[in-house]
C-alpha cells in the first residue's frame, strides 16, 4: 500500500503549496497525476503551474492534451494514470483511487477553513486507515510550515 499523506491547508491555498510539492516529486525522479474534481481546477492549475514563478515553470500536461510515459505531470479530472505516475495528488476532494497500490505516495490536499473539505479529508484519511495505507497527517503552522500531527 502506498503511503498516504494529508495535507490540511490552512494558511496558505492550494496554488501556493502544490507547485513546491510537484518539485519534491520531481526531484525524487518520480512523476505525479492531479487529479480534481472539476475541469475549471484543471484549467486554474493548469495556467498556474507556467507561470507561478519568475525562474521557471512545471513541465506539465492538462486534460484533453496527448499524454505520453515521459510527461512528469498530467493534470486531469479522471481517475487514470496516463503516464504511469509515482505519486498521484487528490485536490478538491478528489476521491482515493481504486488503483491505490501502484502508487509510491498519494497526496491528499484539503482547505481547512472549509468545513466539508474537512468533512470529506476525514471519511478519506478512514478509508485509507482501513485499507492498510501508511496515513500521516500534516498541518500547515502559522508562518506556513508543515508539521506532521498523526
Amino acid at each position: 500500500m502506498p503511503e498516504t499523506f494529508f495535507y490540511h491547508l490552512q494558511s496558505r491555498p492550494l496554488e501556493g503549496v502544490l507547485p513546491a510539492l510537484l518539485e519534491k516529486t520531481l526531484d525524487r525522479g518520480w512523476k505525479a497525476v492531479v487529479q480534481a474534481m472539476t475541469p475549471e481546477r484543471v484549467t486554474a492549475l493548469d495556467a498556474h503551474l507556467w507561470s507561478y514563478s519568475e525562474e521557471g515553470f512545471l513541465p506539465h500536461v492538462a486534460d484533453g492534451e496527448p499524454v505520453t510515459d515521459d510527461d512528469p505531470i498530467v493534470l486531469t479530472v479522471s481517475d487514470a494514470n496516463p503516464n504511469g505516475a509515482e505519486v498521484r495528488f487528490l485536490v478538491e476532494g478528489a476521491p482515493l483511487p481504486p488503483d491505490a497500490a501502484v502508487y509510491a505516495r498519494l497526496i491528499v490536499l484539503f482547505d481547512g477553513n472549509d468545513e466539508d473539505a474537512l468533512a470529506r479529508a476525514r471519511d478519506q484519511w478512514k478509508e485509507a486507515k482501513a485499507a492498510g495505507h501508511d496515513a500521516t497527517y500534516w498541518q500547515q503552522s502559522d508562518a506556513g510550515r508543515w508539521e506532521k500531527k498523526a
